[in-house]
Order: structure tokens, then sequence, then C-alpha cells
């Protein structure tokens, strides 16, 4: 009995010593900061812009899309008549149709997918790359994509190297290029020269019968311009 009760204050007096000893205070800050940015009070996401692969295309880095191919290389193969592995042989994706290399099992996701995106455009295989999972639910492609655009434009370029070099680069789009925005919903545009009459003409063109009430008259009379020989006998749109 004397044992048994020495033994039990010795460990209760190490637990309070050993308490004593090591106490530890939470901190008063963290120690690390992680710099996440907060969104503008009501303000909606900024939209960000596919790429103009008419101008990302002919300087994109085809060794860093090479490397970038090297995370892929565990599932798929490129060489022209590769195997398939747990994903189907690359060669010749881009401007191949969506689930459509011979003797690979796709995902009843992928495969329905198709519907929507027959054909593995620039733009498709881009969004695929960013997130598989989200851009086709269900697929059984468990990557979990690359977020960095420029690393996804070189993929794609170094892609198109390795049997796709017959898909045309397309011409550069200015409303995909930095800055271009779609103008704001409501907002007034500067109608051209002739804009009027050149939508009267096309409503009629179109199947919509042009106002010729008196609303429709202009305010202020002018001298109609002599027609040209080019254009005279012919007042259709083109």
């Amino acid at each position: 009995m004397g044992a048994v009760l020495a033994t039990a204050f010795v460990v209760v007096g190490v637990q309070q010593v050993t308490g004593a000893i090591y106490h530890t205070e939470a901190p008063e800050k963290m120690g690390y900061f992680v710099d996440a940015p907060e969104e503008a009070a009501g303000g909606a996401a900024e939209a960000v812009l596919p790429p103009d692969w008419g101008t990302v295309l002919p300087t994109a880095d085809l060794g860093a899309g090479e490397a970038a191919f090297a995370r892929c290389q565990a599932c798929h193969t490129v060489t022209a008549g590769g195997a398939n592995g747990t994903g189907p042989n690359l060669y010749g994706v881009l401007g191949r149709p969506v689930a459509g290399h011979a003797g690979f099992a796709y995902s009843e996701a992928m495969v329905a997918h198709k519907a929507a995106a027959p054909t593995w455009t620039y733009d498709e295989l881009d969004q695929f790359l960013t997130a598989p999972g989200r851009h086709v639910p269900g697929t059984k492609m468990s990557f979990a994509g690359i977020r960095d655009t420029q690393t996804r434009v070189n993929l794609i370029a170094w892609l198109r190297s390795q049997g796709s070099g017959g898909v045309a680069v397309p011409a550069p789009d200015p409303a995909r290029q930095p800055g271009a925005a779609a103008p704001a919903e409501g907002a007034a545009e500067t109608p051209a020269p002739g804009g009027e009459e050149a939508a009267a003409q096309a409503g009629g063109a179109a199947g919509g019968a042009p106002d010729t009430g008196p609303a429709a008259q202009p305010t202020t009379q002018t001298t109609p311009a002599a027609p040209s020989a080019a254009t005279s006998g012919d007042a259709s749109p083109r």
C-alpha cells in the first residue's frame, strides 16, 4: 500500500512540476500571415478574358510546354500511334473529337460532354486543363489542373506541335486583349453616320417593318446628296 501511494504521489508531483516548467501561452498574433485580398464591397469579381490565341501562341515557350507535360506522362503518351495509358494517347489531340480516341474507355461524363463541345479546340482544351473536374464533372481524370495561364498556353502550344500542326492559329482578337471589356448595360452608344437610316434598312431586311410614321421623320430637312454611279439603283445593305 505504501509503494502504491508513493507511486501515485510521484506521478502527480511530476505532472505538476512539468506543467509549471513547460507552461505555454497563446501567441498574440499568428506566426504566418496569409495575404488574401478581399473583394471590394458590393463589387463583382473581375472577369478573366480567355487567351488571345493569335497573340500568345506565336510567342509561347515550347520548351516550357514540354516540361509542363512531364506531369502528364504518368497517364498519357504523346507519340504517334502510342498506346493508351490511364488516359488516352494525346498525339494530335488538338482538333480531335472529344471522347473520340479509338480504344480508350471514356467516362460517361466525358461522352456526354461531347454534345456541348464536340472538338478539342484551343479554348476547350484550355478550360479543361484549368480544372478538369470542374469543367467536366464526373470525369475519370483526377488531375487537379493547371491554374497558371502561361503554363497552359505553353503546354497547349507544345501539344499542337505534337501532331496537331494542321490546326490553324487564329488571328489576334482585340476583344481578348487586356483592357477589353463589353460596354456597360444601358450605356448609350455613339451612332455611326447614317446609323438610323441603316438600322431602318436592316430592320426591313430582317423581316421587321421600318418605322415610317411622323415620329420617325427627321426634325430638320437636309438636301439629299446625289447618289453615286456605284450605288444608284441598289440601296440594299450588303
